[in-house]
Formats: C-alpha cells, sequence, structure tokens
C-alpha cells in the first residue's frame, strides 16, 4: 500500500480502533473492583448502561476433513437489539458449515460500539470478520414511512450500498438478515450459478404480487408498465447472493435510490427498503430453491396466528415478520418453530424446554 494521505475509510478504522483500546483499558481496570464489568472465561459482562446481554463462549467448529481456501463471504447488519439472534445466526452457519474455517462475516452497523465488537470477539475467538460503519445520513433523507417502524431504521436499507462498503476483494456475498438459522452448509448457497444475473433468491410466483404496491402504483399509466416484459415474481431480502462487482458495473444502488424517490413523492408501496428492490429486480434475477429461505415465521403468536413450516427440505430458517423467537420464548409464549432455534441461542441461560 502506497503511503500518503490517510483516506477517510482509514481514519474511520483507526478511530474505531481507539475506542475499542479505550473500551479494553476501562474492562481492564474495572477489573480491581468487585463491581467491575469486565471480560473473562470469553464472557462479555454486562454493564449497567448497555444493552448488549451476556452470551456463552461458542465451540470452534472443525467439520471438513479436505479444504480448499475459497473464502465464503457473507454480510450481516450489526444492532444491539438483534445481536441475540446475529449470534445464534454466525453459530448455526459456523456449525454446519463443513470447512468453516473458510466463512468470513463482514457486518454493517450504523455506530461504533466497541461493547458489540468485544461480544462478537469473545464469544466467537476464532471467527473471521470485519465491521464496517454504515453512514444512516446516506438514506435519512430517502426513506418513506411504512407499516412498521422497524422497517424505517435507516440499517435496514445498508444492504443497498454493500457493492460501496465491502473491500474490493470481495466479488461475491451472501446477505442475510439477523433473525435466521441456517441448518445447511451455506457453501451450497454460496456455489449457487448465477447465470450471469446480478442477484440469486428465492422466489414465491404464488404470492399476489400486486399486494407489494399501491393501487396509485398499478393505475398510474407510466408507472405500471415498469413490469411490460417481466414475468415479476416476490423474493424476500433477508437472503440473496449477490455479484458485487455487477451490482456497482450496473449502477444498481442508484436504480434501487431512483425508486425510493418515486417513493416520496408518491405513495406506490408501504414496506420499507423491499419493494425498490421487487421494481428494479423482480423477474431478473437467478432464482434459488425455497429451502434456503422459509420465511415468514416471525408472524404474530395470537392464537391461531403462529405459522407452520411449508413442506420439503428446508436449509434456512427465517422468523421475518413481527414475532423474533428470542423475545416470544422470553415472554413465555412461543410458537412451535421457534423451539427450532433454540438449539443456536447462546445467551445464558438458555433454559427453555423443548416440553413448553
Amino acid at each position: 500500500m502506497a503511503l500518503g494521505t490517510p483516506s477517510p475509510r482509514f481514519l474511520g478504522h483507526l478511530s474505531f480502533i481507539l475506542l475499542l483500546l479505550q473500551a479494553e483499558a476501562t474492562a481492564a481496570a474495572a477489573a480491581s473492583s468487585s463491581n467491575s464489568n469486565s471480560i473473562h472465561h470469553g464472557v462479555v459482562r454486562k454493564p449497567a448502561v448497555s444493552n448488549v446481554p451476556i452470551f456463552r463462549e461458542a465451540p470452534e467448529f472443525r467439520n471438513g476433513k479436505t479444504c480448499n481456501e475459497e473464502r465464503i463471504h457473507i454480510s450481516m447488519t450489526l444492532d444491539s437489539n438483534y445481536l441475540r439472534g446475529t449470534m445464534a445466526a454466525v453459530l448455526s452457519i459456523l456449525r454446519h458449515s463443513t470447512c468453516p474455517e473458510n466463512v468470513e462475516f463482514h457486518f454493517l452497523w450504523a455506530q461504533y460500539e466497541p461493547e458489540v465488537f468485544l461480544a462478537i470477539r469473545s464469544t466467537f475467538p476464532y471467527l473471521k470478520f470485519k465491521i464496517y460503519r454504515f453512514e444512516s445520513n446516506r438514506v435519512r433523507g430517502k426513506i418513506s414511512k411504512s407499516i412498521r417502524q422497524a422497517l424505517d431504521q435507516p440499517l435496514n436499507y445498508a444492504r443497498i450500498y454493500l457493492s460501496d462498503i465491502l473491500p474490493g476483494y470481495v466479488k461475491r456475498v451472501i446477505y442475510l438478515d439477523s433473525d435466521i438459522v441456517v441448518v445447511d452448509d451455506i457453501a451450497k448457497l454460496w456455489e449457487v450459478d448465477l447465470q450471469g444475473k446480478v442477484l440469486a433468491a428465492p422466489e414465491y410466483c404464488r404470492a399476489n404480487f400486486t399486494d407489494y404496491f399501491t393501487d396509485l402504483f398499478w393505475n398510474d399509466p407510466v408507472l405500471s408498465r415498469t413490469y411490460e416484459g417481466r414475468k415479476p415474481c416476490y423474493f424476500n431480502t433477508g437472503v440473496m447472493v449477490m455479484n458485487v462487482e455487477k451490482w456497482r458495473e450496473g449502477k444498481y444502488t442508484e436504480k434501487v435510490e431512483a425508486w425510493m424517490a418515486v417513493q416520496k413523492q408518491k405513495r406506490i408501496y408501504h414496506l420499507g427498503s423491499l419493494p425498490p428492490f421487487l421494481l428494479v429486480l423482480a423477474g431478473e434475477l437467478k432464482s434459488v430453491d425455497h429451502r434456503w429461505n422459509q420465511h415468514g415465521l416471525g408472524g404474530d403468536n395470537l392464537q391461531g396466528k403462529c405459522r407452520i413450516l411449508h413442506p420439503g427440505p428446508i436449509s434456512l430458517l427465517h422468523w421475518s415478520g413481527k414475532g423474533k423467537p428470542w423475545l416470544r420464548l422470553d415472554s413465555r409464549r412461543p410458537c412451535p418453530v421457534d423451539h427450532l432455534w433454540t438449539p443456536y441461542d447462546l445467551y445464558p441461560p438458555n433454559t427453555h424446554s423443548l416440553e413448553e
């Protein structure tokens, strides 16, 4: 690397390192106190003002006898409110990978949170991972209110900017939401043939596609022609394989942002970051087997509202929707499918019984 004026990204990483060193120094200094918040035996002690929970240290997995050196790149967002889900997702991926040592995680967060970094490092001491700052201001003026406040958070839009954030050596990436667990070898999804497409994801062509947009969209003589020549199907953006180079070259970020600008002027959809993806890529992506996104498991757990698994093989379980398994389990009102998440919960004490 040539020497010269430090880049903004370098300065950002330097700031983070200084914050991390400060956090570790504070923890070490406090260790002598009986009320200290310290790190030991792989556990991060929860400070009184922190939202970061305590996690058990995960075992190190070495599952395959022969592994090449090809890296599998996975990107996820980091939010202290969803960190318990992220930890479970990471554990599930490593547990079922033939070559877990080949998996590299790329986490995106909206603000520097040294305690979150320390929690990941102490829970997975051997994990290959990097963390990148996503500038929330990049999308604040572009977000329109949706039907759920959680969908309006700037970090929910970070997946649109992966090609701008990830380093140049990442040519392909799997993007995953934090409310998933993988029960198969992630390499199988990584190796999908994109066949020249920029994106691969499971498609659901039986879903009523028109429901994802308002009458204003369908009644507009110009907007309603968006899908001419295409056979659009719904796909969930919580599980995607992206050709990062092709996304960058095709200026797909700008294409998605253009639809977000239309939404600011006209109310053409109700759901956060999903509809602009559908507008740009529905009918234009590589379809992946449904086993890789058994989604919708976060349906409400009111009587008769719990979701059941669809028939067929399953490689990935996705609690998309309002209900998250860790919240329903803690409230003692779990849905039956939530017990499929508990084996990956690293939050102690994990006392949820399968007989509940």
